[in-house]
């Protein structure tokens, strides 16, 4: 088992690697208690060796794996590949390309929506993971063996599981349908946080623009603060604390120190100050600047009975063409379609307007229909020849 610990034998084994078809690659990290993951071990394996890179070790330099990770003639295999590359987007300032991930490709291939590791890698090769280590202290030194084998063991059985997927998306022509998944996986703006856009992760249940535009700012506060000290979100200021703030729009101290679980102390220093001042520019936005909700419009009457047709219709196709669902369209998606034609979805578009989008707008016009044979739900034609009908 090898641990690199210094810039020159990490440079040696970058230099091995240049010459792979892929390497597979994961990390393991830790982000309790910070606001940006922690990196603590880099796992990665080529054809002949698998070997783990401790990011902690004095005086190591990354550039040469960075300087791997964007060499477009190796490409790089993760599963579940957004936390990882936002790891490296966050250190190196790029993204690793090109990129293949297992758990989108098993979604092309038939094992369901999300599969996880342990479950992709007994089917594909035949392996047992060990899980005893998973939620172990990564940042505690030094690694033991155990730990060393479990984290070796996400890069080692991940050749064989990419190799198999790797087969079948080319026997089923389908190695094109993970472009668009790829491509946002590959994106900047993917990783890119932008406080203003902070007041979108919270869940809330008005579309009130006086609130909305308070909530911008004291969720664009506490993402700056966060950031700034590295701290989790929620050890600045939890949720509920942050929509009360904006429902209630506290412009004083006295009033600031009502919020339940920010207290006096909190409000008479720094942040409180800075919090009163968020909430008065959130007063004082112009009505036609404040941000809109997206409340989720009612379906018109009639649509809901064609959004069940169509979502039945969604899982026999996917199943009878192994595709996970979560691939192909969402619930919003099938609303869209059920009352647009021409909805701006991506299951009108590309191989999912082949798979299901044209089938889904020949039923919603009644050329097909759905009939039970066999104990399996098919696609009939109606009311013209069945060699004119809608493809099944």
């Amino acid at each position: 088992m090898t641990l690199i610990s210094t810039t020159a034998d990490l440079e040696a084994l970058c230099e091995r690697l240049k010459s792979a078809d892929y390497i597979t690659v994961d990390t393991e990290f830790m982000r309790e208690k910070t606001f940006w993951p922690k990196l603590c071990l880099i796992q990665i394996a080529g054809p002949d060796e698998a070997v783990a890179i401790d990011p902690q070790a004095d005086g190591i330099d990354l550039t040469p794996l960075f300087n791997l990770m964007a060499d477009q003639s190796v490409l790089k295999v993760f599963h579940a590949a957004r936390q990882d590359v936002e790891i490296f987007h966050n250190l190196a300032g790029a993204i690793p390309k090109p990129l293949f991930d297992t758990q989108v490709a098993a979604m092309v291939c038939g094992f369901g929506d999300s599969v996880g590791y342990e479950t992709l890698i007994a089917k594909l090769a035949g392996a047992r993971v060990d899980k005893s280590s998973r939620f172990t202290d990564w940042s505690a030194r030094p690694l033991t063996e155990r730990q060393l084998t479990y984290a070796l063991s996400d890069v080692t059985h991940l050749r064989p599981a990419y190799e198999k997927l790797k087969r079948r998306l080319v026997r089923t022509g389908r190695a094109s349908w993970l472009d668009e998944e790829m491509a946002v996986l590959t994106d900047p703006a993917t990783y890119k946080v932008e406080p203003d856009e902070a007041w979108k992760r919270l869940k809330v249940r008005t579309d009130k623009p006086r609130f909305l535009a308070i909530l911008k700012e004291v969720a664009a506060w506490r993402e700056r603060e966060a950031q700034r000290n590295d701290i989790p979100r929620s050890r600045v200021l939890r949720d509920e604390a942050l929509l009360e703030i904006a429902s209630h729009a506290p412009t004083s101290v006295d009033d600031l120190a009502r919020t339940r679980g920010l207290g006096r102390s909190v409000a008479e220093g720094r942040w409180g100050s800075e919090l009163l001042a968020a909430v008065e520019r959130g007063i004082a936005t112009p009505v036609d600047a404040c941000p809109t909700g997206e409340p989720r419009a009612e379906l018109p009457p009639g649509l809901a009975p064609i959004v069940e047709l169509l979502r039945v219709l969604l899982k026999m196709k996917c199943e009878d063409e192994e595709v996970a669902t979560k691939l192909v369209a969402s619930s919003s998606d099938l609303e869209a379609i059920a009352a647009d034609d021409d909805a701006p979805v991506p299951a009108l578009k590309g191989w999912r307007r082949d798979m299901f989008g044209d089938a889904a707008l020949a039923l919603k016009h009644g050329r097909v229909g759905l009939a039970i044979e066999d104990k399996r739900v098919r696609l009939v034609p109606i009311g013209v020849p069945a060699e004119d009908g809608a493809a099944s």
